[in-house]
């Protein structure tokens, strides 16, 4: 069985966020999912966001970093939308990386370096989501499944951005069980 960190979003770790990371227990799986910020949630992507730059970016790689520095370094990094910083971060980064997860966003991998051989990921988006789509996250997705061929993309078909957070109403529970169902997937063979 796999162990994973799981980087909440710009709302925080919303109880979607833990909930998500209970679907990946009851498969067997170990999974930690850090509060980067530190109780505080939000009601909209906006004011997550403006709480990340307070903060400052760096910060929030560094609390990512430092919530995996007791575990194994044998780890599956996933994240939801904001939470992709420090997960892909650390997947690139982090010595003895089994996998990434990364939804709702990508970085282009350059940000971090090349994207170490032999890593798998996934990267999952809707579509038509503003936010994965305009911003280029979905040229980064494919750009780096364009260099690795551990890398995938997978799009579901819908414009809502946090799709497996059920707690928000851009729940999507047939993309989220789909999603939910390749993220075992990787999560078996790491």
């Amino acid at each position: 069985m796999a162990e994973v960190v799981l980087f909440h979003h710009a709302l925080g770790l919303t109880p979607g966020v833990p909930a998500f990371a209970d679907d990946l227990r009851a498969a067997g799986h170990t999974v930690h999912s850090p509060d980067l910020f530190e109780g505080r949630t939000f009601d909209s992507v906006e004011a997550g966001v403006g709480h990340a730059r307070e903060i400052g970016s760096g910060e929030v790689l560094d609390r990512g970093a430092r919530a995996v520095a007791d575990l194994p370094e044998a780890l599956v990094h996933a994240g939801m939308s904001l939470g992709v910083l420090s997960a892909q971060r650390l997947a690139q980064t982090r010595p003895g990386a089994r996998g990434a997860v990364l939804l709702s966003s990508c970085i282009p991998a350059e940000e971090f370096g090349c994207w170490p051989d032999g890593v798998p990921v996934q990267v999952h988006g809707m579509d038509a989501d503003p936010l994965f789509v305009d911003e280029g996250d979905l040229a980064a997705a494919r750009a780096l499944a364009g260099r690795t061929d551990s890398a995938e993309v997978f799009l579901h078909p819908g414009d809502q951005h946090h799709v497996a957070d059920r707690t928000l109403p851009s729940y999507e529970p047939d993309a989220a069980a789909l999603l939910t169902r390749r993220v075992l997937d990787l999560l078996a063979g790491s």
